[in-house]
């Protein structure tokens, strides 16, 4: 979650009010098989892609500031892709695409990358370390209900949270909806409370994960015919005004959508930023139903048999893979 670049309405104020005309609804032909309606439970996410400008500052920005180490790099053409990674796991892919324009806070695509750490202490440990890294911007902290989190944006205006969740168990539910609010957080209480130093000492070899990633998007509505009824992520969160929050599983969100900079925008020009969602399913079958989804709705996609690549309504790349791709592949993978 987190307002990044604008306020951000509490869910109380007004409903959302977002109407544009959807994706067609697909209607099987008689007799022929219905695609599974929604993800696996099981379904995660994956590196995110960006675009960059300048690979050195941005490589050694998440590398001193969120410990994400280079894991493997290959040039192509002009471009050269790097992985980064905790531990060894992929999580952020950096292309260096000279002479693109730089990131449009108007413009749909990414809000933030949302990294999902396993505890309190290894988050306050790694926001500890992103507060001393001069390169980036501290935006703030929240309590979301659901999870605490912290905000900063990277020397190219892309957005990063890191965050931990509450038990499921205390997850407050309202209408068959996950409740989700942004309320002030104490950064300096919480890392007075929960800052420890042999968490601080090993920063570089704690465990993260993608936890979600929220995106701008022009418009609600054809957001949601598009990540919940093609993709098949559920929505969670429809009340907050100007965003949309889906899961699979029962989380309360892989991905977000909101419009508080990009409404009414279309198509994304070309430029620096978001060049890939990564989203993980476990099985064959899963991307036989995506599949099938996408086939019934006319949404051109393209298959190597092991992942999905399709845009969403503006041009914001969407790749549905099979679980745990090795370096080599996430570094191979078109973004």
């Amino acid at each position: 979650m987190e307002a990044r670049r604008t306020r951000r309405p509490r869910p109380e104020e007004s409903p959302v009010t977002d109407i544009a005309p959807p994706f067609p609804r697909a209607t099987p032909a008689p007799g022929a098989p219905t695609p599974e309606r929604v993800l696996n439970a099981a379904t995660s996410m994956g590196p995110v892609t960006l675009r960059v400008g300048d690979l050195e500052t941005m490589s050694g920005y998440y590398a001193r500031a969120f410990a994400l180490e280079p894991l493997a790099e290959r040039s192509s053409g002009r471009e050269v892709h790097r992985v980064l990674g905790r531990a060894g796991t992929p999580l952020l892919k950096l292309v260096h695409t000279p002479g693109l324009p730089g990131v449009d806070p108007r413009q749909p695509g990414l809000f933030h990358t949302a990294f999902l750490f396993e505890d309190a202490a290894s988050l306050a440990a790694t926001v500890h370390r992103a507060l001393q890294e001069p390169g980036g911007h501290f935006a703030g902290a929240a309590d979301h209900l659901v999870s605490e989190a912290f905000y900063f944006s990277d020397p190219e205006g892309n957005g990063v949270e890191l965050y931990t969740d509450r038990d499921r168990s205390l997850w407050q539910r309202r209408g068959g909806q996950i409740l989700m609010t942004t309320d002030y957080l104490d950064p300096r209480a919480y890392l007075k409370r929960h800052l420890t130093q042999k968490a601080v000492d090993a920063a570089s070899s704690l465990t993260g994960t993608v936890g979600h990633v929220h995106l701008q998007v022009g418009n609600l509505a054809t957001a949601r015919d598009f990540y919940v009824d093609a993709l098949g992520f559920e929505a969670t969160l429809t009340s907050y005004p100007g965003a949309l929050f889906a899961s699979a599983g029962g989380y309360h969100h892989h991905i977000a959508m909101n419009v508080w900079n990009s409404k009414g925008a279309g198509p994304r020009a070309a430029g620096l930023g978001l060049g890939d969602v990564a989203v993980r399913v476990p099985g064959p079958a899963d991307l036989d139903a995506l599949r099938a989804r996408l086939g019934l709705r006319q949404i051109p996609f393209a298959d190597d048999g092991r992942s999905v690549v399709v845009n969403d309504p503006w041009g914001t790349q969407v790749t549905v893979a099979l679980p745990d791709p090795t370096v080599d592949e996430v570094l191979a993978r078109a973004s």
